[in-house]
């Protein structure tokens, strides 16, 4: 097994989990009950039930609600997506917004809004086919080139980049193609509501549904290729499928709430620690951590600077940074090769 990987299996993981799911609850609490009008918790349960007519409880239904779902959601995606990334490629250092594929997404987002804006359900499709692209783009680099782990991840920063371009080529020619240009290029979730979430939504559940049913031939993957196909696995076909789920669970969280990046870098590398290499609760575990993670840094972006909102992106790419650096160095000597 990969120097990178914890060896050992850690058993009951219940009590973590668990654990988990109460700090989801908690943090949707908090970011509908605090930001620029602090809204009582005794509120919520009425606004949500409709029973509530005052200002809180339109503030809660109509700009908590859908903020909170947003982050929910597209936490528990692109955390799911990056521990998909870096099992199915053994490499540590693989997620979403590094190797491309979230920025693949955000082309194919930019370039639906042009094309077709007022069809609800094509950025959702538009978006996991880009993300597909990119990550089969970065995939066929290192084949072809039997590149090294670093080698991967350069190849998916110029991809990265190319796809970027066409970004900003895009909104250059039609200024309209992405609502609030700026939010989505660095990533925020702002301004959400629910018509915008529910498309995406029936994206990720089915993805989440085929990934957690594929677990047990993930455990057998990342023993290596040869040792699956000695057990019987097919193993590149298996590949190619995960590499899909993980394209449609990042596509679909940029379809709504843009380029945020390093979930799928941090909260696996964490969860691997507390939970071990079993798939199973490994997924469930990211899933929890990686809506608890970008809900609570999407409640300091607001907090932070209050009555002033960053961009969840900023505080993300402030934390994700010096996590990728130390990654870096501690891929040191010939670790970073294998």
């Amino acid at each position: 097994m990969k120097s990178w990987r914890i060896s050992s299996i850690r058993r009951g993981n219940s009590p973590l989990l668990a654990i988990l799911c109460g700090l989801v609850i908690l943090s949707a609490l908090l970011s509908m009950c605090l930001g620029a009008v602090a809204v009582p918790p005794r509120d919520i349960l009425p606004a949500l039930l409709g029973d509530g007519t005052g200002s809180a409880a339109q503030i809660v239904r109509y700009a908590r609600l859908p903020r909170t779902c947003g982050c929910l959601l597209a936490g528990a995606a692109l955390a799911v997506s990056g521990t998909l990334i870096q099992s199915v490629l053994g490499n540590p250092l693989a997620a979403p917004n590094i190797i491309g594929v979230s920025s693949g997404a955000g082309l194919a987002a930019a370039l639906c809004g042009a094309l077709a804006p007022s069809v609800s359900l094509a950025l959702p499709t538009a978006a996991f086919a880009g993300a597909l692209l990119g990550v089969l783009l970065v995939l066929f680099i290192a084949e072809k080139t039997g590149a090294s782990k670093l080698t991967l991840v350069l190849a998916g920063v110029a991809v990265s980049g190319m796809f970027s371009a066409g970004i900003d080529t895009v909104v250059t020619f039609v200024p309209d193609a992405l609502a609030g240009y700026s939010d989505f290029r660095i990533g925020g979730l702002a301004n959400l509501s629910m018509s915008r979430i529910i498309p995406a939504f029936w994206v990720i559940l089915i993805a989440f549904i085929l990934a957690f049913s594929l677990a047990g031939e993930l455990d057998i993957l990342i023993l290596g290729t040869d040792t699956a196909q000695s057990l019987g696995l097919r193993a590149k076909p298996l590949r190619l499928i995960l590499l899909t789920l993980a394209a449609a669970l990042a596509g679909a969280a940029v379809s709504f709430s843009g380029l945020i990046g390093f979930v799928g870098l941090i909260v696996p590398h964490i969860m691997r620690r507390l939970i071990g290499e079993d798939s199973r609760p490994l997924l469930a575990g990211c899933a929890l951590g990686g809506a608890v993670c970008l809900t609570l840094c999407d409640l300091l972006a607001r907090l932070l600077f209050a009555p002033y909102e960053l961009p969840v992106g900023i505080v993300l790419s402030l934390a994700g940074g010096p996590f990728f650096i130390w990654l870096l160095i501690r891929q040191r000597g010939g670790r970073v090769h294998d």
